[in-house]
């Protein structure tokens, strides 16, 4: 082929190279060419102020992080998230969003973290978070929000921490806090809103876990008894919520703006709760019952009206109403007394009474001690600690009789034979409280030698054993003890006589 032939081919494959290089830089754009207002560092996307106004287009897929914070983004444009399969943070805090479309997060059921903190938002709708299945921490914190709707947090199964302070709130639908709503929930932040007040029973009636993490503090709640002695009892019980935050829980004493108290730093003005400061007073008491038998507990409170209601919290943390009382443990009366139809040892423990009367706006609570034991019988009972004592006092009588009276030396008397000047009765040396035996015939006597040997005696009847004197046994200077060989090869010991005269 010649030269001139050869340059159109050239061309061509050039031509077909570019195309092709092109086509797999369009194809790699939408996975690796980072937008010109961010920065991209590997799986991580920053656009942080940037002026944005819009989030910018052709973010990259590889994406696992985006922060569009600082910035004046008004709105988040529809399945704008869908380019973005593998995003699991997102961070559009601190922008001027007002409002959230049901579109927004569609196809971000990989989200785990989402902060829009510090934006314009006036509510929480059921709509704004319907597609995050899998959010673990939701940030909403220095907004506008006045609302929260309640089914807007009931699709958040995984969620653990969710933030609201700092913003608007007068009431809260703490019934989305109830145990099985948000299972795996560990922080709920509703402190620095304008709640006056809350729904003292429903919030007690909340698991441990969320009554630890559920912070509630510097909103101008109205000072009263029942909402400081729940406060107290999270403090003793080291709940965070209280522990972390301890002079940031206020009140209001006498409804005036300016007269805020810090009542878990100044409790001695609430010790009492007496009326002053617009208090409600109460008494604690205690009951004791016996098991088995019914024990009927009083809610003695200076509600007593026609207009108050009533409810108590047992021991077990469970709510007793006058819906579910009707069983067979617990009966709750008109005038707030509970009865407990059978009494056992499980039901012990302090019982909260809680009295709300709506014609007067007041709430009262009023704590029980309540102590079931078993009934004692008259053949009952001989007092294990008398029991004691007494052994003790056997035991040292019979140590000091040990000590101190133990038998007397015995005395020598005269023998018949000469060369014996003394002999001592070897049967004295023993306890025994029969009288020994009188046979002397089969003593073996030996002068100067101050060693007895015990033999068994042969013509004995009552079985003692008798004492003889041995020449054997090799002579000893004033021995004291030594090793008696009886036939049996057994050894004991025995006593010498240190009485013999020189």
């Amino acid at each position: 082929m010649s030269i001139s032939g050869m340059v159109p081919l050239v061309l061509w494959l050039l031509a077909a190279e570019l195309l092709l290089s092109d086509s797999f830089t369009r194809r790699g754009d939408s996975l690796h060419v980072c937008p010109g207002v961010c920065i991209c560092a590997s799986d991580l996307l920053s656009c942080v102020s940037r002026s944005l106004s819009m989030v910018p287009p052709g973010l990259p897929a590889t994406a696992t992080s985006l922060d569009l914070s600082h910035n004046s983004l008004h709105q988040l444009q529809d399945n704008w998230l869908a380019q973005l399969p593998r995003l699991h943070t997102l961070r559009v805090g601190h922008n001027r969003i007002r409002h959230i479309s049901a579109e927004a997060f569609h196809n971000a059921s990989q989200l785990m973290h989402l902060d829009l903190s510090s934006n314009k938002l006036h509510s929480v709708e059921e709509h704004f978070f319907q597609e995050l299945t899998n959010l673990q921490e939701l940030l909403l914190y220095n907004n506008q929000i006045a609302r929260v709707d309640s089914g807007a947090l009931l699709r958040l199964s995984n969620v653990q921490k969710v933030y609201l302070s700092w913003n608007l709130l007068t009431d809260f639908p703490f019934s989305i806090l109830q145990e099985g709503s948000l299972p795996q929930l560990k922080i709920m932040d509703i402190s620095s809103n304008r709640l006056s007040s809350i729904p003292i029973d429903k919030v007690i009636a909340l698991p441990q876990t969320i009554k630890n993490g559920l912070f509630l503090h510097n909103n101008p709640f109205m000072c009263d008894c029942t909402l400081y002695r729940m406060f107290l009892h999270w403090e003793k019980s080291g709940f965070n919520s209280v522990h972390d935050f301890r002079e940031e829980h206020t009140c209001l004493a006498l409804r005036e703006p300016k007269a805020m108290l810090r009542f878990l730093k100044h409790r001695k003005m609430f010790e009492n709760c007496t009326s002053a400061y617009g208090l409600i007073g109460m008494v604690d008491a205690s009951f004791k019952g016996v098991a088995g038998e019914p024990l009927l507990i009083s809610c003695n409170t200076s509600l007593q009206d026609e207009q108050t209601t009533y409810l108590w919290i047992s021991p077990n943390k469970e709510l007793i109403t006058y819906a579910n009382s009707a069983n067979e443990t617990f009966k709750l009366y008109s005038n707030g007394s509970l009865e407990i139809s059978k009494a056992q040892k499980e039901h012990s423990g302090v019982y909260t009474c809680m009295a709300t009367n709506k014609r007067l706006m007041r709430n009262e609570s009023h704590e029980v001690n309540v102590t079931v034991h078993y009934q004692k019988y008259d053949g009952e009972g001989f007092n294990t600690g008398l029991t004691t004592l007494l052994g003790c006092v056997v035991s040292l009588v019979l140590v000091l009789m040990y000590l101190y009276l133990t038998p007397c030396r015995c005395w020598c008397r005269p023998t018949q034979t000469p060369s014996l000047p003394n002999e001592c009765s070897a049967q004295s040396s023993i306890l025994t409280a029969t009288p020994p035996c009188n046979d002397d015939t089969s003593r073996k006597v030996s002068s100067g030698k101050h060693v007895v040997f015990l033999e068994p005696v042969k013509d004995c009847q009552n079985g003692k054993i008798r004492l003889a004197v041995s020449e054997e046994f090799p002579a000893v200077k004033n021995p004291k003890i030594l090793q008696l060989k009886t036939d049996s090869d057994s050894t004991s010991s025995i006593f010498s006589d240190t009485s013999s005269t020189h």
